[in-house]
């Protein structure tokens, strides 16, 4: 969904609304995994939304397929993270996205078969072969697909070892990287707007990391407290 999204508007604008992602995860953490979102964590989540919403708003476009499919892939992340961490409790991470890699390839299969059919080598392959040539496009598509694996596999074995409200917090965060690099590699010229977006961003994953730190280390006083020094 997300690939569909940016196929039908900027790449900025999907950004935009996967920068949501992290309220999706909050109210699934509370309401489906039973755990207790407090308030100002909630709250903090505000200014990284925000922030990355005004980096990425400087080249805005809308049309519903584009809003939808973004929408659609908030919600299919939220619950592939859920899900994906409670299979954890039973396998680690690396095996976990070998199977989802597995399930994931033949799910797709069909719909690309159904939808596309004939016109998936006509339109997928011999277009782009006679735009850029073979070479450049099995060596574009072969780096590509190692470095999306990498960042899928590298963001799996994170979520083994955070809650996936924070695992979804620094993906908001990368999105301002991808706007950097955008602006590095394309030569897109920063504006004041996206700059101060992007700061507004840090600043609140900062302070999220800092209120989150705080629950986590109240959590263990009450425990340590509890350990009554052994009796010689």
């Amino acid at each position: 969904m997300t690939n569909v999204s940016f196929a039908a508007v900027a790449v900025s604008f999907t950004h935009t609304i996967k920068a949501l992602e992290p309220f999706f995860n909050a109210a699934a953490s509370q309401f489906i995994l039973g755990q207790h979102i407090p308030i100002p964590l909630w709250l903090s989540l505000a200014p990284v939304v925000l922030g990355v919403s005004m980096a990425s708003l400087t080249e805005l476009s809308f049309n519903w397929t584009g809003f939808l499919s973004a929408m659609t892939s908030n919600i299919a992340f939220t619950y592939r993270n859920i899900y994906s961490k409670k299979a954890m409790t039973g396998m680690d991470s690396t095996n976990v996205y070998a199977y989802i890699s597995i399930i994931s390839l033949l799910f797709c299969i069909p719909p690309a078969i159904l939808i596309e059919g004939p016109k998936l080598l006509q339109y997928g392959f011999a277009d782009a072969i006679s735009k850029v040539g073979l070479n450049k496009f099995v060596s574009d598509l072969f780096w590509v697909g190692m470095f999306y694996h990498l960042y899928n596999q590298i963001a799996n074995n994170t979520l083994e070892r955070v809650a996936p409200l924070t695992h979804a917090v620094g993906n908001v965060l990368k999105r301002v990287f991808v706007i950097g690099f955008s602006i590095i590699v394309f030569g897109n010229k920063i504006s004041t707007q996206t700059g101060i977006g992007t700061a507004i961003a840090i600043v609140g994953v900062a302070i999220y990391s800092f209120i989150k730190a705080g629950i986590e280390e109240s959590k263990k006083k009450p425990a340590s407290a509890g350990k009554l020094p052994a009796k010689e």
